[in-house]
């Protein structure tokens, strides 16, 4: 059983992965290999931000056209909005239908400011990236990769204020503290996520 439910064509498997792969170009049926051809294809998407010029501006297009840059190779509907709903662990993520709105009030909110991180002190820092980081991934906006996706754009904030990209192993540690935070900014505490961003942020 996929630890993600959903419905709709984005919701279609592979033939032959017994509902743990999502429908692909590549044919592949087996969950270890998806993830092989993932992050092979997450550290191209890295290579190209970084080895270029750091973008002057965060938008929703540009978001889109990480993703379908990164995932493009596997899935059709790479660089497009979830058209399905999907929950986790019993967490329900934004609705589908949502989404676009939410993405623009979040360009609006968080991604316009991007220009002034330079500008920021840490601990103003700090808050932006925390309230950035629960707001992306509390909308989801895409079928797959929408973890890695938000990490990637931490570590773009990172480097535009002056830092480096980050260590995520803390997190990756700490599963069920960060899920718990992630949880908590749904009602506007992000003091969870903001020491997270901390102790990782050097």
């Amino acid at each position: 059983m996929s630890k993600y439910s959903a419905s709709g064509i984005q919701g279609q498997f592979e033939s032959g992965s017994n509902e743990l792969v999502l429908k692909n170009k590549l044919g592949i049926i087996l969950p270890e290999e998806m993830g092989d051809a993932e992050t092979l294809l997450l550290k191209k998407l890295y290579d190209y931000v970084f080895q270029s010029q750091l973008p002057q501006e965060l938008t929703i297009q540009l978001i889109k056209t990480w993703h379908r840059k990164w995932l493009g190779p596997i899935y059709e509907w790479a660089g497009q909005f979830r058209a399905v709903n999907l929950s986790k662990e019993n967490f329900v993520f934004a609705n589908a239908e949502l989404i676009p709105k939410l993405m623009l009030n979040m360009e609006v909110n968080y991604f316009s400011r991007f220009s002034e991180l330079q500008n920021l002190d840490s601990q103003a820092l700090v808050s932006y990236m925390a309230e950035t980081h629960v707001e992306f991934i509390l909308i989801h906006p895409f079928r797959e990769g929408n973890g890695r996706l938000s990490r990637l754009i931490l570590d773009v904030i990172a480097v535009k204020a002056g830092y480096y990209p980050m260590d995520y192993s803390l997190w990756d540690e700490n599963k069920d503290y960060y899920f718990k935070s992630i949880q908590a900014g749904l009602s506007g505490n992000i003091n969870h996520m903001k020491r997270l961003v901390k102790d990782i942020l050097v």
